[in-house]
């Protein structure tokens, strides 16, 4: 993996408040003056306050690059970030990579009730304990609480089956 070629401005090092053993893998200016950060623990992602996001690579649920642009999903309803980067590097690649390091299991299920869900059981990248997620089908209330007993009945056998 290629690492971020240059310093990170020391006003946006300064912003990110990184955590202690936390360095930066790949950083890539955006269009609006500010940074896209990669660290061995996180994606920090520009605010339109002047800030960042922090998003641990385990609560990303999907980042796709196109056209430009950074997008990323967080899990369990978590926010969604779109961000233009003026000359990307290995930003993409990072993230991909980051991302996919964390997943320990996917599984997609149809529920009893009707309609599938999707679980992944990811590590975080600190290490520690699997931490699982939901994702529904469209259409269906993740509030329900018969759809979550039904959704943690099929995680109780893939844990079960994984050893998780």
């Amino acid at each position: 993996m290629r690492l971020h070629r240059g310093p990170l401005p020391a006003a946006v090092r300064d912003a990110l408040a990184l955590e202690r053993g936390e360095r930066v893998l790949a950083a890539a200016p955006t269009r609006g003056g500010s940074y896209v950060t990669a660290t061995v623990l996180a994606l920090h992602v520009p605010t339109p306050s002047g800030g960042f996001t922090r998003i641990p690579w385990e609560r990303v649920d999907h980042a796709t690059w196109k056209d430009g642009w950074l997008h990323v999903k967080e899990t369990s309803g978590g926010g969604e970030h779109h961000v233009r980067l003026t000359d990307p590097g290995s930003v993409p690649e990072t993230v991909r990579e980051r991302v996919t390091a964390t997943i320990a299991v996917t599984h997609q299920a149809a529920l009893p009730g009707g309609g599938k869900v999707r679980i992944a059981g990811r590590r975080p990248a600190a290490g520690g304990d699997v931490r699982w997620t939901f994702v529904f089908d469209a259409g269906l209330d993740p509030s329900d609480p018969g759809l979550r007993a039904q959704a943690e009945q099929v995680l109780e056998e893939l844990r079960r089956q994984t050893g998780l």
